[in-house]
């Protein structure tokens, strides 16, 4: 059995638990514990905050999953003034080990450990994700999080990549005017102008615009968001319709860009959010709309992350595959 202070670091917070690896190779989840990035100076500041919150001292092994990229000599939170630098973690930490991952990487680490109470179906064949091939997984939040996970024999391989940043490909001839709208304002519109939680915004004004509609400038995603989902709204509803077709599409196009056959996964802040609403919507007819690929497209379980701390489970599931397997 070993333990380890799994670490989820995001721009807002940062959530810190112990993390058991059994003999066996499961992970269980202690309390987790909130901390707020604003609230403190470094990471080094909230380990120690959280080092005095248990009361006890802390294992000698770390897993961190951190919102951004990680190959660099300084890494820097975007909405955050802490800085690492990963040469410098164990001295720092106090570590033996450690393993530094990439926020949604560490997402595509969780689904190798989630069972089908994890995750809620959402269309193809209602069986579990496939034990071995690729899986796509695609996660709106702050941006577009895009990761491959493959498992065959030799154990398991994530890679995670910039495929929020591919161009926006319009459908039908309202999205063809929804680019055209945004394009007044973005050069080049990539998927994640849409497909995100500031996206919702991007697609209302551009409807507003297709319908010659003035709405006010600067407009709260989040109360947007609120809007959208209670129906209350009816521009704001067509805006959350349009979304899930778009999540539709780019989930699709990753599949087939990937090879993805074992399986597509949903997750992210937004997908959460969304939960009750894409089963319902044209999500699942946009993600098999791939021409001579239809047919194949129907024979791919798509499933939504429904599991509370996937950040905090792939952390711990990073660390396990590189130096417990």
């Amino acid at each position: 059995m070993t333990e380890i202070v799994a670490v989820d670091i995001g721009g807002t917070n940062a959530r810190f638990t112990i993390a058991t690896v059994r003999d066996n190779g499961s992970i269980d989840l202690g309390e987790v514990i909130t901390l707020a990035t604003h609230a403190y100076a470094s990471l080094r500041s909230a380990w120690a905050a959280f080092a005095a919150r248990i009361g006890r001292p802390l294992p000698k092994d770390g897993a961190i999953s951190f919102a951004g990229p990680v190959d660099g000599a300084v890494l820097k939170l975007t909405n955050s003034p802490w800085v690492l630098r990963p040469e410098l973690i164990p001295s720092v930490l106090g570590l033996d080990r450690y393993e530094l991952v990439n926020d949604f990487g560490a997402v595509a680490y969780a689904v190798t450990r989630l069972g089908p109470n994890d995750m809620r179906h959402l269309c193809g064949p209602d069986e579990p994700l496939g034990d071995t091939g690729t899986i796509s997984i695609v996660g709106p939040g702050t941006g577009l999080g895009v990761a491959q996970l493959h498992r065959d024999e030799r154990g398991v391989t994530v890679i995670t990549t910039e495929g929020g940043h591919i161009d926006f490909a319009p459908l039908d001839r309202l999205e063809d005017q929804m680019l055209e709208r945004m394009r007044e304002r973005y050069r080049r519109v990539s998927i994640e102008r849409l497909v995100s939680g500031p996206g919702l915004v991007n697609i209302y004004e551009a409807l507003a615009a297709v319908e010659g509609r003035t709405v006010p400038l600067g407009v709260d995603d989040k109360k947007l968001w609120q809007l959208a989902l209670s129906g209350s709204d009816v521009l704001a509803s067509a805006a959350l319709d349009r979304f899930c077709l778009a999540l539709g599409s780019v989930a699709g196009d990753m599949t087939l860009a990937h090879g993805a056959w074992a399986g597509t996964v949903i997750a992210g802040g937004v997908g959460a959010r969304i939960a009750d609403h894409l089963p319902i919507s044209g999500f699942a007819g946009r993600y098999t709309a791939k021409g001579r690929f239809e047919a194949r497209m129907t024979k791919i379980p798509v499933k939504l992350v429904t599991y509370d701390q996937p950040g905090l489970l792939g952390a711990a599931a990073a660390f396990a595959e590189k130096h417990l397997r």
